[in-house]
């Protein structure tokens, strides 16, 4: 808990954990429309995916211009940048007059996420080097506190909006207007500095250490991503909850996460970054094995689980990469959580088309065997000691 109180009394720390929150507000907004945009373009579950394929397209055709833009402008401008153009962008997908124009949005979506999201993490990171104060945890912790406000707070509005176009452009606005008001306190922050990296090594030779943990993080962002794309329509489709109800299950998912992420940071002091990340996995595993099990509270109760699974093991990967010998910080950043959201968009549109293929519950089958695929990676292929 030392770095939330960190966080919330100091706006060098506050500023960056807003932008994360920020993120899921909008994403957590959004989310709570997905059956609405089903319902307006009378979409099956494979053409949703399809067109959430795009938000992933966009987000990798992102990745090798980020490190440009980033050492041109700044993390910290970059970051300003970033979270202002996606508040105003995420309008246009609710906006769109046809399923074209939807996958048009989409698409911008995915270059803004990923441009916003790795220079946030690539920003977080060399505060906390420059500071030597840990925060990555409990900043993510706000990401999923995001989260919780947008599907939160939205679910108990979204009877008062007979446009969702209002409900999401007055999001958009607060976001902006917060986000002018803190950047300040990191915007001036470049982000450029010299390490001991080497320099004869080629990009791929310079991955390589980053392998094992830059596809853990693939696997558990792809989970975070799906579940929360899937999780209201689980509920709404499997369990045949009403369109009110579908929301609590990313809504717990959302609480739970940002609390396990305010405790990650002192777990991981106590015990190391490989045992918590298997903790964890077996937790998420056994989260998944109550969600399947098709009970209203049972499934209600694994979502919970899920967010306490899952909520540690993204912030530890970011360390264990920021802590890589002979690789630059940022860089090693860059690469884990470029590929990290990759996941994070690509899982939406996997599941949709598992969905479409067999059905719902056999997509968060699928989830658990990867959530397996994690905890082997991390048992064989971290070193003990970290």
């Amino acid at each position: 808990m030392k770095s939330l109180r960190l966080i919330l009394s100091n706006a060098k720390y506050f500023a960056p954990a807003w932008v994360f929150s920020s993120i899921n507000i909008l994403i957590g907004t959004w989310i709570l429309y997905i059956p609405y945009i089903k319902n307006k373009f009378d979409l099956n579950d494979a053409q949703i995916g399809l067109a959430l394929f795009f938000t992933a397209l966009g987000l990798l055709i992102s990745i090798p211009f980020v490190a440009i833009i980033n050492k041109k402008i700044g993390v910290g401008k970059s970051t300003k940048i970033g979270i202002i153009l996606l508040a105003i962008f995420y309008n246009f997908p609710l906006l769109a007059p046809s399923y074209i124009a939807l996958c048009t949005a989409l698409l911008c979506l995915g270059l803004l996420s990923g441009f916003t999201s790795i220079s946030l993490n690539a920003l977080t990171s060399h505060i906390e080097k420059n500071e030597e104060q840990n925060f990555m945890s409990a900043a993510h912790g706000f990401f999923s506190l995001g989260g919780f406000i947008g599907a939160g707070v939205g679910s108990l509005f979204i009877s008062q909006f007979s446009n969702p176009s209002f409900h999401m452009l007055g999001i958009s606005i607060f976001i902006i207007l917060i986000t002018l008001f803190l950047a300040k306190n990191y915007e001036k922050i470049s982000g450029s500095e010299k390490e001991k990296t080497n320099h004869n090594a080629t990009f791929f030779s310079s991955i390589k250490p980053l392998l094992v943990i830059s596809i853990i993080a693939f696997i558990i962002m792809f989970n975070e991503g799906a579940v929360e794309h899937w999780s209201n329509l689980f509920l709404f489709d499997v369990i045949k909850v009403s369109e009110s109800k579908a929301g609590l299950g990313f809504i717990l998912f959302s609480l739970t996460m940002t609390i396990g992420r305010f405790l990650g940071d002192g777990f991981s002091y106590k015990i190391g970054s490989k045992k918590i990340i298997l903790y964890a996995s077996c937790i998420a595993f056994i989260a998944y094995l109550c969600i399947i099990s098709s009970s209203f509270y049972f499934s209600l109760l694994g979502f919970g689980l899920l967010g306490f699974g899952l909520s540690v093991i993204v912030p530890e990967v970011f360390r264990i990469a920021g802590k890589t010998e002979g690789i630059d910080t940022s860089f090693a950043i860059s690469i884990v959580s470029g590929i990290g959201f990759v996941g994070f968009l690509v899982g939406p549109v996997i599941l949709g088309a598992i969905s479409n293929w067999s059905n719902l519950v056999m997509s968060y089958v699928f989830l658990s065997a990867l959530i397996i695929v994690a905890f082997l990676l991390t048992l064989v292929g971290l070193k003990k000691k970290i």
